[in-house]
């Protein structure tokens, strides 16, 4: 389709480049920001700068976060003493929407993926065994950790990440590795499961070992 402004033809083609939208989506949002106060596209530009240049990664968990250390994180009313793994930062958005969930995330940054050139080296994975060989050392500052829940997507790319996070986390042998109940239906993704649902697998989740047998059998 032929556009009558090349700044149009810019402006859709840098739309079109946002995943799921398409050429025809990118035209409308366009036009519906042609047809706003000059004011509210200049925010929206300024938003979305401010965003790139000054959005922190927590050094701890390396959620999306205003500040080195995020909100999660520096809660003192979180159970520090539990991890949950997941895939994303949507994926924490996720879990704290059950509201069943009251410690700490470590997001990995994808699944283990050979398909598409990602390896263990990819993933937040070697941060995830150090972050907790670190709560165990004499004066450590920051309280033991004593389970990891491994709630990862139940595809084979997220069984793999489990089996590999898990042989991992064997150097600690008196560490708790849990994985979600199987509520969440296999091949299903963490993200689009519905929050009773993944609620009810985070407080029903059974240790990794019994999950791993099961699907084994």
């Amino acid at each position: 389709m032929e556009y009558p402004s090349l700044l149009l033809t810019n402006a859709v083609d840098e739309f079109a480049k946002l995943p799921g939208v398409g050429r025809k989506t990118a035209l409308r949002l366009v036009l519906h920001l042609l047809r706003q106060e000059p004011e509210r596209a200049v925010q929206l530009g300024e938003s979305l700068i401010r965003l790139r240049r000054e959005v922190h990664y927590c050094r701890m968990c390396h959620n999306i976060s205003d500040s080195e250390i995020c909100s999660i994180c520096s809660n003192p009313q979180r159970d520090a003493t539990t991890l949950c793994v997941v895939e994303n930062v949507k994926e924490v958005m996720v879990v704290e929407a059950t509201r069943q969930f009251g410690g700490l995330y470590h997001v990995l940054g994808g699944l283990i993926s050979p398909m598409d050139g990602v390896g263990p080296q990819q993933l937040q994975i070697d941060s995830l065994v150090e972050r907790i060989r670190e709560s165990r050392q004499p004066g450590s500052t920051t309280p033991r950790v004593q389970e990891v829940i491994l709630a990862l997507s139940t595809t084979m790319e997220g069984d793999t990440t489990n089996f590999y996070i898990f042989r991992k986390l064997g150097e600690f042998p008196d560490l708790r590795v849990t994985t979600l109940a199987r509520g969440v239906a296999v091949g299903d993704e963490i993200e689009y499961a519905d929050e009773i649902t993944l609620g009810k697998s985070i407080l029903n989740r059974t240790l990794f070992t019994d999950s791993f047998g099961q699907q084994h059998t």
